[in-house]
């Protein structure tokens, strides 16, 4: 997407780039080529959060009255294509772009007061307790129950594909609060510490080998009545209003910066005297693929239009997401195709952050048969694919 900048956004643009040159390490840049995952390393992520947060750049989206940076539009389109260009680490979205922003929504003053600073500066790390074994895409006949006692609720149940819930201190839940009447109207929204006696975190490993799913067991957890957000049985408004912010983030940066690795690679004369990027085929799907992304950016934009207004993300974050989603996971597979051969080895050593140890093949590859493998979820997290088009259906096209 070819946008227009003026020259104090082009200034703008230059005071980043200084910035993120003195502020990333050769250790973070490492992290973020060997990210392998829809989530990036906790220490990586959380350095570089800390380094941002420092600056008072940690949450730009956020207003600035609660630590935003009062940056227009383009501004932070800027920040987020720089970022992507200088190979900065990823940040763990569940505090800083899902939690933060449903407490600004949603949360009392005494809500906002304590834990927006704390999501911030890195010092509380959320995870999400939506999705239970038998409630995933019906996510509103969930069956933790939340039982008030005195100024508390007890809490027992489990929440299934928990991201990062070994590292969380805190997560955002949806309880149940009653039995009767339809299924929504039923659920509370409860802010949970997980160092709450009665929590139990076990992992589950996902295709790739990597540990960043769990199911936690809550067994009679005490927790604050004043940790709930909203009105008791109220709990699916916040829900849905946070999952418009889950499912919208600017995926297309990410996609560009995925096709611009795998252009490298496909420019590289191979053993046969020919360069894949030569092939009409693969240089057909590449095409594609940077259409899609200029497509999904331009959609982007509308939204971001939307978040500077004051508005949220609305419905059409999951036209994104399906769009996100797919567009990705066609640029994994185009990866894979470009490693040929060399997409074979397991070579997890040669991932780890400060190995000596070469890859087997092109170093710009070796992420991607893990980001392969890993990001098959993207269609179904946050709701599937299928749900999202439903949400499209009846919220955009009224059908």
């Amino acid at each position: 997407m070819d946008v227009q900048l003026s020259p104090a956004d082009e200034a703008f643009r230059g005071e980043i780039r200084a910035f993120l040159d003195a502020s990333l390490t050769d250790g973070l840049r490492d992290a973020a080529r060997k990210r392998t995952s829809l989530w990036q390393d906790i220490e990586s992520s959380m350095a570089w959060q800390r380094i941002l947060h420092a600056q008072g750049w940690a949450a730009p989206d956020w207003p600035v009255e609660y630590g935003g940076t009062g940056w227009s539009l383009v501004q932070r389109y800027i920040f987020a294509q720089e970022c992507v260009r200088a190979e900065a680490p990823a940040l763990i979205p569940m505090s800083l772009r899902m939690c933060g922003p449903m407490l600004i929504g949603y949360g009392t003053e005494a809500q906002k007061a304590r834990y927006l600073p704390r999501i911030l500066s890195g010092t509380d790390i959320w995870c999400q307790g939506y999705s239970e074994p038998s409630s995933g895409s019906d996510l509103a006949s969930l069956q933790t129950r939340a039982e008030a006692d005195g100024d508390d609720y007890i809490v027992n149940g489990t929440k299934i594909w928990t991201s990062y819930a070994q590292h969380a201190n805190m997560m955002f839940a949806l309880v149940r609060t009653k039995t009767e009447g339809k299924k929504q109207e039923g659920i509370s929204f409860l802010l949970i510490d997980m160092t709450s006696p009665g929590i139990t975190v076990r992992p589950i490993i996902n295709i790739a080998g990597v540990h960043e799913l769990n199911q936690v067991f809550f067994e009679d957890v005490r927790v604050p009545i004043a940790n709930r957000v909203g009105q008791e049985n109220d709990g699916w408004t916040v829900a849905k209003y946070l999952l418009e912010f889950e499912r919208f983030s600017m995926g297309s940066v990410e996609l560009r910066r995925n096709l611009g690795r795998i252009g490298k690679l496909a420019e590289k004369t191979a053993a046969n005297g020919m360069r894949l990027m030569d092939d009409p085929d693969f240089k057909r799907q590449f095409k594609a693929l940077e259409i899609n992304a200029t497509m999904l950016e331009a959609s982007e934009q509308r939204v971001l239009a939307n978040l500077s207004a004051g508005k949220p993300p609305g419905p059409v974050s999951s036209a994104l997401n399906i769009q996100n989603a797919e567009t990705l996971q066609a640029v994994d597979m185009l990866g894979v195709e470009a490693l040929g051969y060399y997409a074979n080895p397991y070579q997890p050593e040669a991932l780890e952050l400060g190995t000596n140890r070469p890859p087997v093949g092109p170093e710009d590859g070796i992420s991607f048969v893990p980001m392969y493998l890993s990001n098959r979820m993207k269609s179904i997290a946050g709701g599937s694919s299928e749900i999202q088009r439903n949400i499209v259906a009846k919220a955009i096209l009224r059908l």
